[in-house]
């Protein structure tokens, strides 16, 4: 979608739309819409839209009116991205091309309107390219919003949020597409072209190099697969030269059977979307780089495909981690941690960072712990989980802190190798963390973000449709933002 910003108002375009809190008069309007607002209920809440029709010279003109909230909410951004959704989400598919969205209301500054933009923004993407019979009036239509009336700042604060919006749709386009198109290679392919020219240096492991560095859990998983595994590294250095940088690490299984430990077919498709981690991961790089944000960031992806040809990892096999330690597997589909320890310890061993921050699809236990609200965060360091926390709420891809401790860590003992690789049926969520915290390195701090029900969703969100949600881009840029930039 393309916002443009015009000191008057266009020509011929048939919808205009503008932002009203909650309370605000609507008297200034064509008495027919001021009436009709109050038959409609129109309240001005966050996402609330209001239409009618007016005359004007003759001609028949829509006009929106889309609710904020109340002034003085505190979450008064989230409710301002919500207005701009709930018009991008009425009129994507309308049979309209254009809109004129008013942005001299309801006492906007700019950074308010570019939250607005955003939620505008956020809300019309889709993937649609696989539908060719898809009728006409269900096609998207929506494409350009013409934006007046745009508080003093505007346009340098929507510069810096359509960075961040960039890296939400790559999130959210490598989540979406399915499994014969997003696979190891491919993926590597696709980032290599998001941030070609970009300033960022991109390194990639094959299985040969793997294998000389005996990552044998990441390659464990992966050998069952026709799809060849890889390791990408995207590095961003934005802040000073000598900095220890912040690493991200992301679970890139592009698509999951469970392998020998074969899952259920139904529900099976949606396994495409295993690789949110390693989408959070690239999308919120993308969204660093883009906005060439002054620090030291680094995104390392394990990606692989879990498939239980013959050639596969078998329940009861002992693999060989690249720090030495031995995992004996009870279960082929408890793959992630196995991709994310030899990722984590490369990247400890490769970057020396000042902190690390894994983001995965790990466990269908967090989904029962928390549903489809929050993401789990696990963490040796207060502080860090403290930044995770807050960057979470500001841009509402939700955290919610879980405990780890030795208690849980004993359950992962394994009576033939150092760990196995489940620990029962209890608190397996919590138990995942307890091994993934076995490959870091002491004195370094660390959190783990299992995101498993939060890349995908059934129904919309506020900024997103049903699908991929984008989660994890915005809040590895907010993080940044307000904790290691320079």
């Amino acid at each position: 979608m393309q916002i443009l910003f015009t000191d008057t108002q266009p020509k011929n375009v048939r919808l205009n739309a503008r932002i009203v809190n909650k309370g605000d008069s609507l008297a200034d309007l064509d008495p027919a819409l001021s009436e009709g607002s109050d038959i409609a209920r129109f309240k001005g809440n966050p996402g609330q839209v209001f239409e009618g029709f007016v005359s004007v010279d003759g001609a028949l003109s829509r006009v929106a009116i889309a609710g904020a909230g109340a002034a003085d909410a505190a979450d008064r951004r989230l409710n301002l991205e919500r207005s701009g959704a709930g018009l991008t989400a009425k009129y994507l598919r309308s049979g309209e091309t254009e809109m004129v969205l008013d942005l001299g209301f309801a006492g906007l500054n700019g950074d308010d309107a570019a939250a607005v933009l955003t939620g505008v923004f956020l809300r019309g993407w889709s993937l649609d390219q696989y539908r060719t019979k898809l009728a006409q009036e269900k096609k998207v239509s929506l494409q350009t919003v013409h934006v007046i009336g745009a508080p003093e700042g505007t346009q340098a604060a929507w510069e810096r949020e359509a960075a961040i919006a960039k890296g939400v749709e790559f999130t959210k386009k490598l989540v979406t597409e399915p499994a014969n198109i997003v696979y190891p290679e491919s993926f590597v392919a696709m980032c290599e072209e998001a941030f070609a020219g970009t300033g960022a240096e991109i390194t990639v492991l094959d299985e040969a190099q793997m294998t000389e560095l005996g990552m044998g859990a990441l390659l464990g998983v992966g050998q069952g697969s026709a799809r060849e595994s890889r390791l990408l590294a995207i590095r961003w250095n934005g802040g000073e030269k000598d900095e220890a940088p912040t690493v991200l690490v992301g679970k890139g299984v592009t698509f999951d059977t469970g392998g020998i430990s074969i899952k259920p077919a139904p529900g099976m498709e949606d396994m495409k979307w295993d690789m949110g981690g390693a989408g959070a991961v690239a999308g919120g790089m993308l969204a660093l780089v883009s906005r060439k944000a002054k620090a030291n960031v680094i995104g390392v992806m394990g990606l692989v495909e879990n498939m239980p040809d013959g050639n596969a990892i078998r329940p009861g096999d002992v693999l060989t981690t690249m720090s030495g330690q031995t995992v004996e597997v009870l279960n082929t589909d408890a793959e992630g941690r196995l991709v994310l320890c030899d990722a984590l310890h490369w990247a400890q061993e490769q970057y020396k960072p000042a902190r690390v921050i894994d983001f995965a699809t790990l466990t269908g236990a967090m989904i029962v712990a928390l549903g489809n609200e929050h993401g789990g965060v696990f963490a040796n360091d207060d502080t860090l989980a403290d930044q995770l926390l807050g960057a979470g709420k500001a841009t509402n891809d939700k955290l919610w802190r879980m405990p780890i401790g030795p208690a849980y860590d004993k359950l992962i003992d394994s009576p033939i190798a150092d760990m196995k690789n489940i620990g029962g049926r209890w608190g397996g969520s919590i138990t995942a963390a307890q091994f993934l915290h076995r490959f870091i390195k002491p004195g370094t701090p660390w959190a783990h973000c299992d995101i498993a029900g939060m890349v995908w969703s059934d129904k919309p969100g506020h900024a997103h449709d049903k699908g991929a949600t984008g989660y994890g881009a915005r809040l590895i840029d907010r993080l940044v933002a307000d904790n290691f930039e320079s």
